[in-house]
C-alpha cells in the first residue's frame, strides 16, 4: 500500500500528553535507571534537526515527497523530546537547550563537517542515496518503536508506558513511510542495493550512538534489549531490514548491540 504523504502532512500534530496525570510521578517515581534512558531519548529527539539539517544538502531534499516528510518528521521529533522533557521535569531532571548545545559542541569537528561530507556523498551517488537515506531512517525507527514499546512493557507505570504508546504509534506512521519508499527504491537499483547494504553493514549503530557517550548508549541499550525477550526484538529488527530488496541476511541490529556488550 502506498504512503499518503499527502493524509500525513494534514494529520501531523504534536504527540497528546497535557491529558495525561503527571502528578502520578510524585506518588509513583521512575528508577534511576529508567530516567537515564528517558534522558538519552529525550535527547536524541532533540538532535533530530542535526540530522535534518545534514540531509537537507543531499538529494533527498529535492524529492517533495521526502522533503514534506522530512519537515513533519523533524516537528514530530521535537514534540516528542518536549513530552520527554516533562516528565523528567516531574523528577527533578532539566533539559535546557545549553544543555544540548553543549553535547553538540563536544562533537566538535565532526559536527561542522557531517553536512559536507553527507552533501559530497548524495551529490557523487545522485539519486541511488535517496535509497540509502530511506532504509536508514526505517532502521532507526524501527529501532525507536521497539524502544518505546519495550520501555513500556518494562516499566509498566500506567502514565509513562501510555505516553511512550502514543510516541511509539507515532514512530510507527515513520517507519511507513521510510520503509515503502526504501522498498520501491532498492527494488529499482541494483547499485542502490550494493550501497545500502555497505552503509548499514559499515556504519549503522543504535540510534543516538553517533551523539551520546559510549557509556550511555551501554546502558541504554541493555536496560531496554538484554535478556531472551530483548534479543527477539533485536532479531525482529533485523528481519525488517533483511526483507528490504537486496539485504537478505543483514543482522546489523544484533552486531551493534553485542559491539555494546547487549547479550541475552
Amino acid at each position: 500500500m502506498a504512503f499518503d504523504i499527502d493524509k500525513y502532512t494534514e494529520t501531523s500534530v504534536s504527540v497528546a500528553w497535557k491529558d495525561l496525570d503527571f502528578d502520578e510521578f510524585e506518588t509513583n517515581p521512575l528508577p534511576p535507571e529508567t530516567l537515564a534512558t528517558l534522558r538519552y531519548m529525550c535527547d536524541v529527539e532533540y538532535h533530530t534537526v542535526c540530522y535534518l539539517r545534514d540531509l537537507l544538502v543531499t538529494p533527498s531534499h529535492k524529492e517533495a515527497d521526502v522533503s514534506a516528510f522530512m519537515t513533519m518528521w523533524n516537528r514530530e521529533e521535537f514534540w516528542h523530546g518536549e513530552a520527554l522533557a516533562a516528565v523528567l521535569a516531574k523528577h527533578g531532571v532539566t533539559v535546557d537547550f545549553d544543555q544540548l548545545k553543549a553535547t553538540r559542541l563536544k562533537l566538535g569537528w565532526k559536527d561542522r563537517l557531517d553536512p559536507i561530507k553527507q552533501s559530497l556523498l548524495g551529490n557523487i551517488v545522485g539519486k541511488d542515496f535517496i535509497a540509502v537515506h530511506m532504509i536508514w531512517g526505517a532502521a532507526n525507527e524501527w529501532s525507536a518503536v521497539a524502544a518505546y514499546n519495550r520501555l513500556a512493557d518494562l516499566q509498566q507505570h500506567p502514565v509513562l508506558a501510555e505516553l511512550l504508546r502514543r510516541i511509539a504509534k507515532q514512530e510507527a506512521r515513520h517507519v511507513a513511510f521510510y520503509a515503502t519508499q526504501a522498498r520501491e527504491r532498492l527494488a529499482k537499483s541494483k547499485k542502490a542495493q550494493v550501497l545500502a547494504r555497505f552503509a548499514l553493514k559499515n556504519a549503522w549503530g543504535p540510534v543516538g550512538s553517533s551523539i551520546m557517550e559510549p557509556d550511555d548508549v551501554t546502558h541504554v541499550m541493555g536496560h531496554l534489549f538484554a535478556g531472551e525477550e530483548g534479543l527477539r526484538e533485536i532479531r525482529k529488527l533485523d528481519e525488517h531490514i533483511s526483507r528490504m530488496p537486496g539485504l537478505d541476511g543483514l543482522t546489523i541490529v544484533e552486531t551493534s548491540m553485542k559491539k555494546y556488550g547487549v547479550a541475552a
